[in-house]
């Protein structure tokens, strides 16, 4: 071992064994004791099983001139004996020397998946060797309502990789998101969402027009509008037109059926505790979309304006129309009112008139989306959870449920 570490100016540590409070507290404070510095350092838990590795150079500045390979003999006796005490097994092997920073150019590779399996997972380490890349972590974010599993990677062309992910993702049937690394994912941000069929089940506009006897028309003209085959603002007052003559008590009785999408409350609630702010943008109505905000304290909202007049719905609009450009000039104004840059927001979405929204914010995620918009957005989740989009902010499952629990 001796001869092994003389060409390397590192050593590496590595202790293994059953998980239990103190164990790296021992280690660290065996380290203590000689004139080391610790270049890494990481722990992994799994099935009750603790992993920690060091990595270990020596500390010149405390000792000028002592013998490198003399001092990880010493550190090598010691952290044996600990290992002993602690019925936990030590490993030791030369650092590897061009591992002493952080790389540059690091990014985040997020996977979603109900259930992740081995193969779907393989695919995806090997696009990323495919592109150069190292991966430098991988951790898992969340074992339910779907798995999570980060890789945090270095040396990638993001473009390349990019591409090569949507290409596995849409063949292992996996939602994979690639963003990248630092400091930004955890600095304030702004979610912008969608309001039909994203924050909440179903279409307004459809509920409505169950009141009206026009379900069927309506939901056709819907259906191509989602599909970008027909303008948005034509399709709209197309079908607000079908509305007239609607009592606007139909208004109250739809707002009464508002189903919140799973893991709504828990995507808002979570995320304002860390100082995110929220705005929903729709094309649907202030009558209904006003609800909503007073119901999650969201921060800011845009939508369009039914006209009423005698306690009916005239068939027309108040206002200009928010429409697909509309969208995303409201996300716009939402992050200049929150002093947030285009860079730190997100922006969910599922229908082709959210498209423009999707690629005016920093992160653009299509949401149980229709293919058009799967095809552009720059990441997709197609599981039924709304919370998992914490996932990709870097976010754990464990982490959520410690600020429910700190209330």
């Amino acid at each position: 071992m001796v001869n092994a570490m003389n060409e390397h100016s590192t050593l590496l540590v590595t202790v293994t064994g059953r998980d239990r409070p103190g164990v790296s507290a021992r280690l660290l404070s065996t380290l203590s004791v000689f004139p080391v510095v610790l270049v890494d350092l990481d722990q992994v838990v799994i099935g009750g099983r603790l992993v920690l590795g060091a990595l270990l150079a020596v500390d010149e500045g405390v000792a000028p001139g002592v013998s490198r390979d003399r001092v990880f003999e010493e550190v090598r006796s010691a952290v044996e004996k600990t290992s002993i005490d602690l019925e936990m097994e030590a490993e030791f092997a030369p650092g590897d020397d061009r591992v002493t920073a952080v790389p540059d150019g690091r990014l985040h590779v997020t996977v979603l998946a109900d259930p992740l399996r081995p193969g779907a997972l393989s695919a995806i380490t090997s696009a990323v060797a495919r592109a150069g890349a190292n991966i430098e972590r991988i951790e898992r974010l969340a074992s339910y309502p779907v798995t999570s599993i980060e890789l945090e990677v270095s040396g990638a062309d993001p473009e390349r990789l990019r591409g090569d992910l949507a290409t596995e993702a849409a063949t292992q049937q996996i939602d994979v998101a690639l963003q990248p690394a630092g400091l930004q994912r955890r600095a304030k941000h702004l979610i912008v969402m969608d309001v039909d069929s994203t924050l909440i089940q179903g279409e307004v506009i459809e509920l409505l027009a169950e009141h009206a006897g026009c379900a069927d028309e309506v939901a056709r003209v819907t259906a191509e509008a989602m599909r970008g085959e027909l303008d948005f603002e034509e399709s709209l007052r197309r079908r607000v037109a079908l509305l007239k003559g609607l009592d606007a008590s139909a208004l109250d009785a739809v707002r009464e059926r508002l189903v919140l999408t799973p893991g709504a409350r828990t995507l808002v609630r979570t995320l304002k505790r860390l100082g995110y702010e929220f705005a929903i943008v729709s094309g649907g109505f202030t009558q209904i979309t006003d609800a909503l905000v007073d119901r999650l304290s969201l921060d800011y909202s845009a939508a369009n304006t039914l006209e009423i007049v005698d306690g009916k719905l005239t068939g027309g609009l108040v206002g200009p129309v928010i429409d697909r450009k509309g969208k995303a000039v409201a996300l716009e104004g939402f992050a200049e009112k929150a002093g947030v840059p285009l860079s730190q927001t997100v922006a969910i979405g599922d229908g082709a008139n959210d498209l423009d929204m999707l690629r005016t914010a920093g992160l653009g995620v299509a949401f149980n989306a229709k293919p058009v918009v799967r095809a552009q957005a720059d990441t997709t989740v197609n599981v039924p959870y709304l919370d998992t989009i914490v996932y990709l902010l870097g976010i754990s499952r464990e982490e959520v449920e410690a600020a429910d629990r700190q209330g």
